[in-house]
């Protein structure tokens, strides 16, 4: 006996299959259960997480631009290449903030579809709700910890693991470094910013906005660099996730009438068994 899900060979001797879980003799999906679809879902969310991540880019080595600035307003003793500086950084992170937005409502909507497909799996053990899904990332603290937990619990189930993949928590730790270190840095860097002389006249207040964007670029690298290690790992788990569970859900779609490989029935001599003809084929 073949598992319905998998296709490996059971034996009598568990209660499921030891590849994929599912409970001997039960379909890959539960009759009369929705599913969702995330096949589209899916690509969309890993692209725009993908352009999120490389967005951050230009913002996080912004000081490397604006260090060149500081100094050519020094030489110069132009303060409007100053006030230009702030309004490149600022269009940056307005740019990245609305890429941000975008990818976060296409990730809860398909993670809250990749969760509740897991109610139609015979086997899956999920342990939060559907609406957890869509809670977990919006409600405070509850944020920290609930939405690892559903996809790493949509993993596990969606991908055959009976632990959590490791991706799960490379992504999530590096999501952590991101968030909330690059608060700390955005706050700190404030602080700096407002101790600066506002209208810089003598070389050496133009020098203090060098120093400021010279110093800026180190720390700016740690959630830099987690930011891009976040978005790679999510997008390869949005991928492999989407993909695995588009494979089951197919397993239990069943052939519509007209289409190719669908079995109708032909015609047949009157008072004979009607045999079957393939749709889709062409007779002669």
């Amino acid at each position: 006996m073949r598992c319905q899900t998998c296709g490996d060979a059971t034996s009598p001797a568990f209660n499921e299959c030891q590849r994929c879980q599912t409970p001997l003799g039960q379909p890959a999906i539960t009759p009369g259960v929705p599913t969702y679809s995330v096949r589209k879902l899916g690509k969309a969310a890993a692209v725009a997480v993908g352009a999120a991540s490389l967005l951050y880019l230009p913002g996080g080595l912004f000081p490397v631009l604006g260090v060149r600035m500081a100094r050519s307003a020094a030489e110069r003793g132009d303060r409007d290449l100053l006030l230009g500086a702030a309004a490149v950084e600022v269009l940056l992170t307005l740019v990245f903030g609305l890429a941000v937005l975008t990818a976060a409502v296409l990730v809860i909507i398909w993670t809250w579809r990749v969760r509740t497909n897991l109610e139609a799996f015979p086997g899956a053990l999920p342990t939060l709700s559907p609406a957890w899904a869509i809670a977990g990332w919006l409600v405070p603290f509850a944020n920290i910890v609930v939405p690892a937990r559903v996809v790493a619990n949509v993993a596990r189930d969606s991908l055959w693991r009976r632990t959590t993949p490791a991706l799960v928590g490379l992504w999530w730790t590096a999501w952590l470094v991101f968030s909330g270190g690059g608060r700390i840095v955005a706050y700190l860097e404030e602080q700096r910013y407002s101790r600066l002389t506002q209208w810089p006249r003598s070389e050496t207040e133009f020098g203090t906005y060098v120093r400021f964007y010279q110093e800026a670029l180190g720390p700016r690298l740690v959630p830099l660099v987690a930011c891009l290690v976040a978005g790679a790992s999510f997008v390869v788990l949005i991928r492999r996730i989407s993909h695995a569970q588009e494979e089951r859900i197919a397993k239990a779609t069943p052939l519509r009438p007209g289409h190719p490989g669908a079995v109708l029935p032909g015609p047949g001599p009157a008072g004979s068994p009607t045999p079957p003809t393939v749709a889709g084929t062409i007779g002669t």
